[in-house]
């Protein structure tokens, strides 16, 4: 079972549904206890920072959402759950993201429109294997709405350009995660989301598979 973190922040369906349509057993899930049996964990997320991080924590799901990352179950974060993942975001002065991540989120680059929201094309970035990317081509395009994106780290796997390379996907460990939106991306994100699902299906039957970049410890400001 994939659970779909459902912890109050709306609009979480769209991730659900794309994901049971690829053939998943997929569910949006609320009680903090299920997530400890599920084979996968997703973390979607819209609107802003602060907020989707503040129901994360009171909903319960931070602490279940850390806790699955230790066991080493496959972890996906879309949009702000991809944001989320890092350790705090410049949208949100003092607030504190799962830092399962190292690095901080910030603004888009000045002199762009804020959002970005158009379909865009994804730059391959690093020689190491992406989980997520296989089979998608150099330049797959896809769609974001943000006005934040993470920093560039040794864990990102895709950028986009809008007024210099942004960050559009990183993987470490078995944790991925995607700025722009799978579920919202045509068959290029369709493709991504089922190379999730293949790699929840071979993580829970032992295949000794991992994605790019080293397997995450639990942060100490957890």
């Amino acid at each position: 079972m994939i659970a779909v973190l459902d912890y109050g922040i709306g609009n979480l369906r769209s991730a659900e549904k794309a994901l049971v349509h690829l053939g998943a057993d997929a569910c949006l899930v609320t009680d903090p206890e299920v997530v400890a049996g599920a084979q996968g964990v997703v973390v979607p997320g819209v609107g802003a920072f602060g907020p989707c991080a503040d129901a994360l924590h009171r909903s319960g799901m931070r602490e279940a959402a850390l806790d699955a990352v230790d066991r080493g179950v496959p972890f996906l974060g879309i949009c702000i759950g991809f944001q989320l993942l890092y350790e705090g975001s410049e949208e949100a002065p003092g607030v504190k993201g799962l830092g399962i991540l190292d690095g901080t989120v910030r603004a888009l680059p000045p002199g762009v429109k804020s959002p970005q929201m158009q379909w865009n094309q994804l730059s391959r970035v690093g020689s190491s294997e992406s989980v997520l990317l296989a089979g998608l081509g150099e330049q797959p395009w896809v769609y974001f709405v943000h006005s934040y994106a993470p920093e560039m780290t040794d864990a990102v796997v895709a950028t986009c350009d809008y007024g210099g390379p942004v960050v559009a996907a990183a993987e470490r460990g078995r944790v991925c995660g995607t700025q722009f939106h799978p579920e919202k991306s045509g068959a290029a994100g369709l493709a991504a989301l089922s190379n999730f699902v293949s790699f929840v299906d071979a993580c829970a039957n032992g295949a000794p598979t991992r994605a790019s970049t080293g397997d995450p410890d639990r942060p100490s400001n957890a």
